[in-house]
């Protein structure tokens, strides 16, 4: 007679993975608050139970999922050698070829999430904390303005090409966007407001 193990059953080793890969799809598709944690666990083929082992709440499933496995300032401090009336192009064009990548379910997600919930103190925190305080030091004049719009119109774009896919800018090349968008970026960084 063979004794049984009683307790959990360990999971796969891709298990985690799995998990990981739905939320990532089922929060971008339909945000935080849409999307359940058994929504993500029959997407992922696992009981609801394991999701909760490897993660704990579906708040730190969200953020794992939505991790960025590329540090923002270490791109930041390349553009730190981009001269200041250069930067709006190459900023777009950075910013446009990370999203264009693996980057783009996770940054879809903490979009729509961020942006459907009544406080979006992460995202908020993510751009002026990390990413307009490196480009802020650059400026000269009316540095909060100028960050804010230059956000606005990052946000934009990124909502735009990536969230809503609305044509034609959603299949345009990256070079395309930029050479249209990236002239008004430079103007609200050194252009007269």
């Amino acid at each position: 007679m063979t004794s049984r193990r009683s307790g959990r059953r360990p999971g796969d080793p891709d298990t985690k993975g799995a998990i990981l890969d739905s939320a990532r799809e089922l929060f971008a598709r339909d945000g935080f608050d849409k999307t359940s944690v058994r929504a993500i666990a029959a997407d992922a083929g696992v009981d609801a139970a394991l999701v909760h082992h490897y993660f704990g709440t579906k708040h730190k499933l969200f953020l794992d999922a939505v991790a960025i496995p590329i540090d923002p300032t270490v791109i930041l401090g390349q553009l730190n050698s981009v001269d200041v009336h250069d930067l709006g192009a190459h900023l777009l064009r950075t910013v446009l070829g990370i999203w264009d990548g693996e980057l783009q379910s996770a940054g879809v997600a903490l979009l729509k999430t961020n942006l459907a919930a009544p406080d979006s103190a992460m995202i908020r925190s993510f751009i002026a904390e990390i990413i307009l305080t490196n480009i802020a030091t650059r400026i000269d004049d009316d540095t909060d303005v100028r960050t804010s719009l230059l956000a606005s119109q990052m946000l934009g774009v990124l909502v735009t090409r990536y969230v809503i896919r609305l044509e034609p800018i959603a299949s345009m090349s990256v070079d395309d966007v930029v050479a249209k968008v990236g002239p008004t970026l430079q103007r609200y960084l050194t252009g007269e407001l």
